[in-house]
């Protein structure tokens, strides 16, 4: 008997097909390798197509014009257009604001996020660029970009080109009837009581308030139960330092004063350019008057203490700020 041949376990055995070959099994196929799929380091950004950004605003300028000569946007019983103001006028002043006098805001928190509220300042610096630097300072660091209504004097609605950008960019009359609606209506009020006294003082006075009237500015607030925000404005003295005043020739113009400083008329038109001092604006802690009696607005004497309470703690914080400042330009 012919020795049988042993297989070891686990060798494959030979096949046969059924022709009778004998074929060996192929080997079993390597695994296939499992390549992981690697995130991008950055995702595909969509391009934006080049001059995207000017077409938008060419967009809107034309659509503004479009507004402009159909007639086609809003102004308010005082003639106020915020579509003009937010888009042209404070565009304009915002250079000047940001880049020119470097204007450096404190206290904003101190202004009402709404509501009424008479915001009071000092007056200074020949011509009233204060105020419009004010009214800028409310609008681009509140955080709600609250617009600050100006009370002006008759002068500034007298002359032909300003009058109109005046009441264009919200400022209205200095009278207690205009400034109790615009209080009553939830506005921001300004007024700066030196008036032309504090506007028009000589270099050698500056940052010396002058008097506040009589208080009206208190009845007002008192009647319409809002809160009054002295304000402090530090700068605005040095753009035109006032050395003289040509009285004669300021009666003959029909102007309260005829500045003369080192540049004007010296230099002529070149003289009207303002000196690029380091300004800064600090806004003090509210008074509330809603606690007040109606009839509180007809006390005189209660009216003359909050108005000298208003006054002394804008000429305290001018002298903080005079004394914490490094130089008038810097």
């Amino acid at each position: 008997m012919a020795d049988a041949k042993v297989i070891p376990f686990g060798e494959d055995r030979p096949r046969r097909r059924p022709s009778g070959r004998r074929v060996r099994a192929a080997p079993p196929a390597p695994p296939e390798p499992v390549v992981e799929a690697v995130p991008p380091l950055l995702e595909p950004v969509a391009q934006k197509p080049a001059g995207a950004g000017w077409e938008r605003k060419v967009a809107g300028g034309l659509s503004f014009l479009r507004r402009r000569i159909t007639g086609e946007y809003e102004v308010d019983e005082f003639g106020y257009d915020k579509e003009l103001t937010d888009q042209v006028l404070m565009s304009l002043m915002r250079p000047l604001f940001d880049k020119y006098f470097r204007v450096e805001v404190k206290g904003i928190e101190n202004i009402p996020k709404e509501g009424g509220a008479l915001i009071v300042a000092n007056h200074s610096g020949t011509l009233p660029l204060d105020g419009l630097m004010l009214q800028v300072a409310v609008h681009d660091h509140h955080p709600a970009q609250r617009h600050l209504r100006l009370l002006a004097a008759d002068l500034v609605f007298m002359l032909p080109v300003v009058n109109e950008l005046a009441r264009k960019a919200g400022h209205t009359l200095a009278c207690a009837e205009d400034a109790q609606r615009l209080l009553e209506a939830g506005e921001l009020v300004g007024v700066m009581p030196e008036g032309f006294k504090g506007i028009g003082k000589p270099f050698g006075d500056r940052y010396k308030l002058q008097r506040f009237g009589r208080g009206g500015f208190v009845s007002t607030a008192l009647r319409a139960g809002t809160p009054i925000v002295p304000c402090s404005i530090v700068g605005a003295e040095e753009i035109y330092p006032m050395v003289g005043n040509a009285k004669t020739l300021a009666r003959l113009l029909g102007i309260p004063y005829f500045p003369i400083t080192p540049t004007f008329p010296l230099l002529g038109p070149f003289g009207a350019v303002p000196l690029p001092t380091k300004w800064t604006i600090q806004f003090g802690e509210p008074i509330a008057t809603d606690g007040y009696a109606a009839e509180a607005a007809e006390d005189p004497m209660l009216m003359f203490n909050l108005t000298d309470q208003v006054r002394e703690q804008i000429q305290h914080t001018l002298y903080r700020l005079l004394v914490q400042r490094r130089s008038v330009f810097f």
